[in-house]
């Protein structure tokens, strides 16, 4: 038994502390069990907007922006829209000066849609259709990294004006994250590999196309990377490369994108990857590599999404039904799940939970968070501590929501995915509203 056990006053008291580094900046809570981000209780926003619901701190998109900014200056920073985009995100972060890396035709019709420079956007991915790089012509998209040879040929016959573009260099470095998200080794799908010479004869045919200009190479090492020495040893892989090339074929590389996969924390547990770390180190070991190799510097990219975009959102939950098993788990359901966040299903993703809305008197037990949807996988958070009288009707916060959650969201049973709510200053906006019924009926084709 615990001292908050015996004082519930105190439990209360303890309550209003927010797990530390898990939510945004401005965050508070308070002894009444709310929650405001943004100045905004998230208890008024699950009214105004119903349930599940995102709730995006604009101020903590912008911080997290200007940090990147600060600690990396003259270095070229490209938020990553595969984390999470829509046109509100887009303006964000081009006010903020950022580039933007877009992998299809329909993330580029949103940054156009946002009024997005396109000579600041990257078009990646291993596979881009004809209508993805079609779409990246006529918008204008400034580079377009290449990531197979068939790319090559394919881009260069549909170019009209001469394309700037890299090469996706598979530099053979695990950085130890899940295998789901890990990128950068030998054997996997995306890619020129190194060792084997691939990314060499790459480079070789690109600079046989007249229409192409080679600018630079490209790298990327995965996701959830918490370590800095992984992307040290592919910079120095990657300048040993770009000097063998320089002096093969007499060119100057401008460009050295190491891609983005900066780790954060979803619990207390977690590593992340440290920003003035990875600033202290890498833009140094760049330098002394292209020195030790005789080559000029190329200017460094890095692509940010996750570490920017997740810690800045909080997911909002109903709890529908709590089920307690005698000598078994308790099993708290909520009205969302994995259509809206597929990461603990498809990863083993981990998430702190955060009961809110009511003074919290009762003692914290173990339960397990699962979803509305026909699939035992459908959990979102095992072994989470929740107050042992969570009923339905509570409401759950799920911070460090905003990456990779409503980005990969589906309609699986036919549910609409959430709205995402922006907040700032006391104020709350509306940016992606709740898809409908009609929304989702509005695909189909009658038969008759």
């Amino acid at each position: 038994m615990t001292l908050g056990d015996l004082v519930p006053s105190l439990r209360t008291s303890l309550k209003a502390k927010l797990e530390p580094g898990l939510w945004p900046a401005g965050a508070r809570a308070g002894c009444d069990g709310e929650v405001t981000v943004g100045g905004v209780p998230l208890s008024e926003l699950a009214a105004q907007h119903g349930t599940p619901s995102y709730v995006l701190d604009v101020h903590e998109v912008r911080r997290r922006c200007r940090e990147y900014r600060r600690l990396l200056p003259g270095v070229e920073v490209a938020y990553a829209g595969k984390a999470f985009l829509c046109t509100a995100m887009a303006r964000l972060v081009a006010e903020e000066g950022l580039s933007l890396d877009v992998c299809s035709a329909g993330e580029i019709a949103v940054a156009e849609a946002a009024g997005f420079p396109a000579e600041r956007m990257l078009l990646h991915g291993n596979v881009k259709t004809a209508e993805d790089v079609k779409a990246a012509l006529g918008a204008g998209v400034g580079r377009i990294v290449l990531d197979s040879v068939d790319e090559i040929g394919q881009l260069a016959t549909l170019v009209r004006d001469r394309q700037d573009v890299l090469i996706r260099v598979a530099p053979e470095v695990d950085p130890g994250t899940h295998r789901a998200v890990t990128t950068g080794t030998a054997d996997q799908k995306f890619g020129f590999g190194l060792a084997d010479g691939t990314a060499a004869n790459a480079v070789a045919r690109v600079l046989e196309r007249p229409e192409l200009r080679l600018v630079g190479l490209h790298c990327h090492l995965g996701s959830q990377v918490g370590s800095v020495c992984g992307y040290e040893r592919a910079v120095d892989r990657m300048v040993g490369l770009l000097a063998r090339l320089s002096r093969q074929h007499g060119v100057t590389f401008e460009q050295l994108n190491i891609g983005g996969g900066h780790g954060i924390r979803y619990t207390e547990d977690d590593r992340e990857l440290r920003l003035g770390s990875f600033a202290g180190r890498i833009p140094g070991a760049v330098r002394a590599a292209c020195a030790r190799h005789g080559v000029s510097e190329p200017r460094l990219t890095v692509e940010p999404g996750r570490a920017i975009v997740g810690p800045a959102a909080v997911a909002l939950y109903r709890v529908a039904a709590v089920k307690r098993r005698p000598g078994g788990r308790t099993f708290v359901a909520v009205d969302g799940g994995m259509s809206d966040n597929p990461r603990p299903a498809l990863y083993g993703a981990r998430y702190a939970v955060r009961l809110l809305g009511r003074p919290l008197r009762a003692p914290d037990r173990p339960v397990t968070v699962v979803g509305r949807h026909c699939e035992a996988g459908d959990v979102l958070a095992t072994d989470v501590g929740l107050p042992e009288d969570v009923h339905a009707g509570d409401l759950l916060a799920v911070p460090v929501a905003g990456a990779y959650q409503l980005s990969m969201a589906s309609n699986y049973n036919m549910v609409g995915r959430p709205p995402v709510v922006a907040v700032a200053d006391g104020e709350s906006r509306l940016v992606v509203r709740r898809e409908s019924e009609a929304d989702l009926l509005r695909r189909e084709v009658g038969t008759g």
